[in-house]
């Protein structure tokens, strides 16, 4: 069965909002529309990880590659900083979420730290070392 959700997502979306509009709850597309709104969270969670682990990666170039240290690392890390601060501003209730994303973008933050600095990944700890606290903050940069 070929539905505008299979064939025009667009379409399915601008439909879908005119009949939450009118309220016209018994033919709207109820299943697609529980799939969309949890992938819509997934992607948030998803993307609080991502930036999370750019931000670790950076931090642990920070730490130990002090001598090629740079304003580009610096933007990055206030860069990254920002966008995490703002998803969890925009979603407030992932603040439960953060230690898990931690363990979950440690990993990631190492892969970046030893591609780009070309140290061996026996060189970072095997668990991040940093607070969600410090990571937060502004003025924290690990020496």
């Amino acid at each position: 069965m070929n539905t505008l959700y299979d064939s025009d997502f667009y379409g399915w979306t601008k439909e879908q909002v005119q009949l939450l509009r009118e309220e016209k709850w018994e033919i709207l597309d109820k299943l697609n529309l529980i799939e969309e709104i949890e992938a819509l969270g997934r992607q948030e969670r998803r993307e609080l990880v991502n930036r999370l682990a750019l931000l670790l990666g950076h931090l642990l170039k920070w730490q130990y590659q002090p001598e090629k240290r740079s304003n580009s690392w610096l933007a990055t890390i206030r860069e990254q900083r920002t966008q995490f601060k703002r998803i969890l501003t925009d979603s407030p209730s992932l603040k439960s979420y953060l230690e898990e994303a931690l363990q979950l973008s440690y990993e990631d933050g190492i892969n970046l730290a030893v591609k780009e600095t070309n140290l061996p990944f026996e060189s970072f700890p095997q668990s991040c070392n940093y607070t969600i606290l410090q990571i937060l903050d502004n003025e924290f940069l690990p020496e």
